[in-house]
Order: C-alpha cells, then structure tokens, then sequence
C-alpha cells in the first residue's frame, strides 16, 4: 500500500521501490482497499530486497516491525527510517466478518497515505 500510496500522491517528486526481506503475493484486501481509494495496485508485485542490488538507494523506511528488527545493512549512505504500522492480517481473529478485515485495512491505509502525504519533507534530507 505504500508503494502505491507514494506513486500515486509523490511520483513526480520520489523514486519508489518497495521490498521485502521475504516475497509474498499481493494482498486480495489491499488490493481490494487501494481500489476504493482510486489507486490501482495491481501491477506491483512482491519483491525481495536482494533485486535492488546495485541500485543507488538514498532512503529505506521500514513500515513493519519485523522488517524494521531484521532490515539488512544497506552499503552507502542509505538513511534508514523506521515507521511502523500495524500489519492489517494481524488485527482480526481468524474468524473476523470480511468486512472487519476489510475495515483493518483501510485503516491501516488511510494511515499510510497521511505518512506518504507528508513525504518528501518528513525525511529530514
């Protein structure tokens, strides 16, 4: 959701690439969440950070805590900055309505998106 954030509301100020230290598929509910708020996601795919080496990285923010806890070390002079949102799977019991999760979701969205709104200035560069 932040990758898709930031291309929709920065991508004429930031370069943005979005990885993990594991892959996974999209999320059907943020898929699902993005749409609502008019930001296509489904062309993003699950990355894994070993693709972007090699490539000149200024800024890493991590936006979960286990990223922010195993986060590898980045050659150069990579800022790294955490900020953490809650992981939108984990705030429901399993047997959660739809609409409950969906309603995490876009919490957890609308959260995102006011982090990325105050982007480029937060990163103090």
């Amino acid at each position: 959701m932040a990758e898709g954030w930031t291309h929709a509301l920065k991508g004429d100020q930031i370069e943005v690439y979005s990885a993990g230290i594991e892959t996974h598929g999209l999320n059907p509910n943020a898929v699902k969440v993005m749409a609502e708020a008019g930001v296509d996601i489904t062309g993003q795919k699950s990355q894994h950070i070993d693709e972007f080496k090699g490539t000149p990285i200024d800024v890493v923010i991590t936006v979960c805590a286990h990223a922010h806890e195993t986060c590898p070390f980045f050659p150069g002079e990579a800022k790294v900055l955490h900020v953490g949102f809650d992981d939108p799977p984990k705030l429901t019991p399993a047997d959660a309505t739809e609409e409950e999760k969906l309603d995490a979701f876009r919490r957890v969205r609308d959260e995102i998106k006011a982090f990325v709104e105050t982007l480029p200035d937060a990163l103090n560069l």
